[in-house]
C-alpha cells in the first residue's frame, strides 16, 4: 500500500482530471494511514452482505461504526462480521448506534459509508453521507417516491461537484455478461432497439407475524416489504433491477407509462398494502415498447431475465451469467461463456475500493440509479392509478408517503382496520400524484 501513502503525501500536487479533490478528512486515512474506514447503516441481511464483500476487497478496509433501527438486528449482524473478519472489526458498543437518529451518529466516524436500510430512508441518508463527504455505496432503489426521487437527484449532483464516488447496488451494471452484451449493443449489433420484455416472477418474499407489544411503527418496520412509504411495492424494491436493465439498453427513460396490476394471491393482512403483481408497457420517446412484469405467486412458473429486439437482431440476458445474441436470420453474433464470471455483488465493492485506494473518481452511478427507481415507481403509480401517467408528471408529484415523523409510538399514513386489513389500492380511485 506504499502507493497509497504516496498518494496521500503528494495530494496536494495533484489537480483535477480523475483524482479526488474531495477525500473525507476523517481519522488516521486522511493523516497518511492504510486504513480505509467504513460504516455500515442498515444491519439486515442485506447490509450484513454488503459488509462482508467490502471487507473481502484486497484493500485494508475496518469497520468501526454501525447504525441500525433495531438492537437485535445490530446484535446479529456485528456478531457475523466479527466471527468472519476478527482483524477488521473494530466496533466498540459505544460505536454501535441504535435508533432512527443512529446514522447521524454514525455517517460521521467513517471515510465510506454503506447505505442498506429500507429504501424509504435511502434519500435522507444519501443527504446526510454527501453532506458529510463520504464516498458511498448504497443499495437500489434509491427512494420510494418522487420527492425522495428529487432529493436524491439533487444530493447526486452535490456528489458529482465533490467529485464522490457512489456505486448503487444495481449489480447487473457490474456483471460480466451484462457489460460484454451491452458493449455490442452499443456498437450497434442489433441496430435500433425496438421493443423488450423484462421479468422479475418469483414466490415472494419473508413475512414476519406480528408480535404482541409491537407498535403499529414497529410492525411496519419490521415488515417493510409489504408497505411503501419503506419498500415502495416489489415492482420497485426488486424490478427495478430488470427495469434498469431496460433503460440501459435503451440508452433513455421512458417518457410514459401504463399497466395494471393486482392483488390476487397474497391478499391477507400480513401482505400490507402491495400489490402481488404488476404488468406495464414502457414507452420511449422514439416509440420504442417495453413491456415489464413482475408478480409474486407461489406454486408456479418462475422467470427472472431480459430480452430485447432490435433492427438487426435480438438479444437474451439473465442474472445467470448468460447472454445471447443473434441476428435475425437466428445466426448467433455472441454467446457469452457462463462459467468462471466473478460474482458481480463483489466486483461492485472490488471496483469501488480500487478508486478509493488509488484516489480516482470513477463512479456516479446515484443519478441513472435515481432515474431507473422513478421508472418503476411511475410503473407504480400506473398500475395503483389505472392510468397512463407521463415521466414529467411523475417528478412533480408532491405526495410523500413516509409518516411525519420518525418515532417508535408515530402513526404511518397506512394503518389496518379492526380486522387487521390494510386498505389497498384500486384503480380508478386511488390518486398517486
Amino acid at each position: 500500500m506504499s502507493e497509497r501513502r504516496d498518494f496521500l503525501k503528494n495530494s496536494a500536487l495533484l489537480a483535477g482530471g480523475a483524482m479526488l479533490s474531495n477525500i473525507p478528512l476523517a481519522g488516521a486515512f486522511a493523516a497518511g494511514s492504510d486504513t480505509i474506514k467504513i460504516a455500515l447503516i442498515g444491519c439486515g441481511d442485506r447490509g450484513t452482505g454488503a459488509a462482508f464483500q467490502a471487507l473481502q476487497t484486497k484493500y485494508n478496509l475496518k469497520l468501526v461504526a454501525m447504525a441500525d433501527a433495531f438492537q437485535d438486528r445490530l446484535d446479529s449482524s456485528y456478531k457475523a462480521l466479527s466471527d468472519k473478519f476478527k482483524d477488521k472489526i473494530d466496533v466498540p458498543a459505544e460505536r454501535r448506534f441504535v435508533g432512527f437518529d443512529a446514522y447521524q451518529k454514525a455517517i460521521p466516524l467513517a471515510d465510506v459509508v454503506l447505505l442498506a436500510t429500507p429504501p424509504g430512508f435511502r434519500p435522507i441518508h444519501f443527504e446526510e453521507a454527501v453532506k458529510q463527504s463520504k464516498q458511498i455505496f448504497m443499495e437500489k432503489p434509491v427512494a420510494v417516491d418522487a420527492p425522495g426521487i428529487r432529493r436524491v437527484l439533487a444530493a447526486a449532483e452535490e456528489a458529482k461537484k465533490k467529485k464522490l464516488n457512489v456505486v448503487v447496488g444495481l449489480q447487473r451494471r457490474y456483471q460480466t455478461n451484462y457489460r460484454e452484451a451491452l458493449k455490442r449493443i452499443e456498437d450497434g449489433a442489433l441496430g435500433n432497439i425496438v421493443s423488450g420484455q423484462v421479468y422479475w416472477n418469483s414466490g415472494g418474499v419473508w413475512v414476519r407475524p406480528r408480535k404482541a407489544g409491537q407498535t403499529e411503527m414497529e410492525y411496519q418496520m419490521r415488515n417493510w416489504y409489504y408497505f411503501n412509504w419503506l419498500c415502495g411495492d416489489h415492482i420497485v424494491e426488486q424490478h427495478v433491477h430488470n427495469i434498469d436493465i431496460a433503460n440501459w439498453v435503451k440508452n433513455a427513460y421512458p417518457v410514459s407509462i401504463q399497466g395494471t396490476g393486482s392483488r390476487a394471491w397474497r391478499t391477507g393482512k400480513d401482505y400490507g398494502e402491495i400489490y402481488d403483481n404488476h404488468a406495464v408497457e414502457l414507452t420511449y420517446a422514439d416509440g420504442a415498447v417495453i413491456y415489464s412484469q413482475c408478480r409474486h405467486f407461489e406454486g408456479i412458473s418462475n422467470r427472472v431475465d431480459e430480452t430485447f429486439q432490435g433492427t438487426k437482431g435480438r438479444v437474451y440476458l439473465s442474472a445467470g451469467n448468460k447472454a445471447v445474441l443473434w441476428d435475425h436470420s437466428g445466426k448467433e453474433i455472441y454467446n457469452h461463456p457462463g462459467k468462471g464470471n466473478p460474482n458481480p455483488y463483489q466486483t461492485e465493492h472490488d471496483e469501488l475500493f480500487a478508486a478509493i485506494s488509488s484516489g480516482e473518481y470513477k463512479f456516479n452511478d446515484a443519478e441513472r440509479a435515481a432515474k431507473s427507481t422513478l421508472t418503476a415507481i411511475i410503473g407504480r403509480y400506473a398500475t395503483y392509478s389505472g392510468k397512463v401517467i407521463t415521466w414529467d408528471e411523475a417528478l412533480n408529484s408532491n405526495q410523500v408517503l413516509a409518516p411525519d415523523k420518525f418515532t417508535w409510538d408515530a402513526q404511518p399514513k397506512v394503518l389496518p382496520d379492526a380486522n387487521g386489513i390494510y386498505p389497498y389500492p384500486q384503480p380508478g380511485k386511488t390518486m398517486v400524484i
